[in-house]
């Protein structure tokens, strides 16, 4: 068993390809092996900004031989048979076959297909020659004359296996077992033989392979220089590994800039450093306000300490940071309603209208669901209609990761309410699973209201005009939009029927955008509350909970508000993990299975009430009263939302069923003893049916 070792060297690859490229060499190259009768052992892959590397363990000197049988069609078979059956088997004549006789099926042929192993050297020149020529570059350029692509101009190939030259060419290319280090600190070549001193000798010409390793040196590094400055690093882990894809041997350093630009908001600072330097912000650890120095990641170590990169660095963040306080004083001049008027120039979708468009029909919604979130109606339509406005600040325009911070700076700039103030950063929120939801209980009940009606609006647009996500793609974010919505209400207790305002939603749509008539109205309301279902399915899924139960609860239909749906889910949950639960949950599966067949066989239904005179025995007895107890107890404790003691209504059916089912022979020999018999069975089902579809749960 040896070591394959290739490293791709070439011109600077971007950062953002980096990670990706690497795990898609690793993947092709193995599976191009493994297509080829070539098993490894562990592959490794890992990338700088100059090459792609990968390393693969415990390669077997050949493939193993293949011998194989193959059966063909019956002798006589159509001409075409039997040239695809020589096809498929590798034989050029059929007289290269064995006839076999098959006292049932006839005589038919039959292909021996014996082939010999191939050397490990073959097969690997054969996939990378095979990987390299289809990588799957987002983007890639051809050089000279040849019509190779890769994403920049490869410069040398190592290729070895156990130390010894796999012979191939790529690009024009030879194999070899020469590389070269740091462009600067390490530029001259130097042979490798294996994986270990490969990566010894990059070390020696300054050049860390792995990325993590690079990330956890700007890390260290980082931080070191912000204690000595006595500041604390403003963490970005985005920022820290798009610095590890821009350098092989990095190098932190601290600058400043004027203090007078602290006056601008910090996050604009930062966002202003990062998108055109790459420098991390620094921060006063007890204030937490931003200093005004800031880090960034050289690739030299350089003999003057760094002076001429920090001053060279100092003077274009000066000048990023100039413009930014020129766009920060621009747009205080213009209020924030000023700003909302410009939105009727922004088309947020050619068959949804414009921005202003679609903020008005928010603020219309956040006005309705104010009560829902405990917030001030008039405050919430207000925050709506403020909301988009900072989208056409001079700002956002240069920092679109800013919008809805920004806005907030404005509206606080000129004294508006702070919780208005708030709602217009907040309403975007949660961007993600992870993010922050605004919380009615921490002051934020507008946001929340803004928050729900923008992401309902959405929603409610894009279904109307036919733009729903698909299982290959969502390009407006409807996934997480739904998602947004579900954090919101679940988070916050919120009671928000949807069915109601998808409907109000529908309606503020403009003529051409809403459905043509209440059928179609009706459908989009319908397959967008599935869409809720699933999206809720997914989420409680994520924290451990049995969707089959969601299903439960959503078969009983009528069922939109998520917030209860959720209680319901989880004492039904709850009861089902008792005794009682767990052995009614059988009960009821048995009547429903008897009913299924009993109705199909008759073909008719037995849902409907029985004839109490016509029950006879205790236990037929005991059950009909039990049956009309639990109906009653369960339908009273759902009615105020008690869905315990719902649950503890419908525990009082177990015994009764139980003993039933023990005593009682539901196809008895008089037809109508028989049929009222079924007719209990069906009520049970009714009676359980004021709690959830029971049919519905696993188990």
């Amino acid at each position: 068993m040896s070591e394959l070792l290739l490293e791709l060297l070439s011109e600077e690859i971007p950062a953002r390809m980096q990670l990706r490229a690497a795990d898609d060499l690793k993947r092709l190259v193995v599976e191009g092996l493994i297509a080829r009768g070539l098993e490894t052992g562990e592959a490794r892959a890992y990338a700088t900004p100059r090459r792609l590397t990968l390393v693969i363990e415990n390669v077997p000197a050949k493939s193993p031989a293949i011998a194989e049988e193959k059966k063909g069609p019956r002798v006589g078979a159509p001409e075409k048979a039997i040239e695809g059956f020589l096809k498929s088997a590798g034989l050029s004549e059929i007289s290269q076959a064995t006839v076999v006789t098959d006292e049932k099926k006839g005589d038919y042929y039959l292909a021996k297909i014996e082939r010999p192993g191939r050397a490990a050297a073959e097969i690997i020149a054969e996939t990378l020659a095979d990987v390299t020529a289809k990588f799957p570059w987002p983007k890639s350029m051809r050089w000279g004359s040849a019509s190779f692509q890769w994403v920049r101009p490869l410069q040398s190939v190592i290729c070895l296996l156990g130390g010894k030259i796999v012979p191939l060419e790529i690009a024009g290319l030879q194999s070899n077992s020469e590389t070269r280090g740091h462009r600067f600190l390490g530029p001259g070549p130097f042979k490798v033989k294996s994986f270990a001193d490969y990566r010894e000798k990059l070390a020696a010409h300054h050049v860390l392979l792995d990325t993590e390793d690079r990330k956890a040196a700007i890390a260290e590094q980082a931080k070191t220089l912000a204690k000595q400055a006595k500041l604390e690093l403003v963490d970005d882990d985005a920022l820290l590994a798009e610095n590890a894809g821009l350098t092989e041997w990095p190098v932190v350093l601290m600058g400043s800039f004027d203090k007078a630009f602290l006056d601008i908001p910090g996050e604009v600072l930062t966002a202003s450093m990062k998108l055109h330097q790459k420098c991390f912000s620094l921060r006063d650890p007890k204030t937490k306000k931003l200093a005004n120095k800031f880090l960034l990641v050289s690739n030299l170590v350089a003999t003057d300490g760094g002076e001429a990169i920090v001053s060279g660095n100092e003077k274009v963040i000066r000048a990023r940071l100039s413009d930014a306080a020129f766009f920060w004083q621009q747009d205080l001049k213009h209020p924030l309603g000023e700003m909302a008027g410009k939105l009727a120039g922004i088309t947020f979708h050619q068959k949804l209208g414009s921005q202003k468009d679609r903020v008005e029909r928010i603020e219309q919604l956040a006005f309705e669901l104010a009560g829902a979130c405990d917030a001030v109606p008039e405050d919430a339509r207000r925050a709506a209609g403020l909301a988009k406005a900072d989208l056409v600040s001079e700002m956002v325009g240069e920092f679109p990761e800013l919008q809805g911070l920004m806005g907030r700076y404005y509206a606080e700039a000129v004294g508006t309410k702070p919780e208005i103030a708030r709602a217009i950063e907040l309403h975007y929120k949660p961007k993600g699973p992870t993010d922050v939801v605004p919380r009615a209980d921490q002051g934020d009940a507008v946001a929340a209201a803004v928050a729900l009606a923008d992401k309902l609006d959405t929603l409610v647009g894009f279904w109307a005009i036919g733009e729903k996500p698909t299982g290959s793609g969502d390009p407006y974010q409807l996934r997480r939009a739904a998602l947004g919505i579900i954090r919101i209400v679940l988070e916050n207790d919120f009671r928000v029927p949807l069915t109601h305002y998808i409907a109000s939603a529908e309606e503020k749509l403009a003529p051409g955008s809403k459905p043509t008539d209440a059928k179609a109205s009706a459908a989009v309301q319908k397959d967008l509350l599935a869409f809720f279902a699933d999206r809720l399915k997914v989420f409680l899924r994520d924290q451990g909970k049995r969707h089959d139960l969601i299903d439960a609860v959503f078969a009983l239909g009528g069922q939109d508000d998520l917030a209860l749906i959720v209680r319901r889910v989880e004492a039904l949950d709850a009861f089902l993990k008792t005794d009682d639960g767990a052995n009614l949950l059988a009960g009821v599966k048995r009547a429903a299975n008897i009913l299924s067949i009993e109705e199909k066989k008759d073909k008719k239904s037995y849902a409907g009430p029985y004839d109490l005179k016509l029950l006879s025995e205790k236990e037929e007895l005991a059950l009909a009263a039990a049956i009309e107890a639990v109906k009653q107890d369960t339908a009273a404790a759902i009615n105020v939302e008690n869905f315990a003691g719902a649950m503890r209504a419908l525990s009082e059916l177990r015994a009764p069923v139980d003993h039933f089912f023990e005593k009682i022979l539901v196809n008895a020999d008089d037809p109508k003893i028989r049929e009222n018999r079924l007719r209990v069975l069906a009520e049970i089902r009714a009676a359980t049916l004021n709690v959830a579809d029971f049919s519905k749960i696993a188990g």
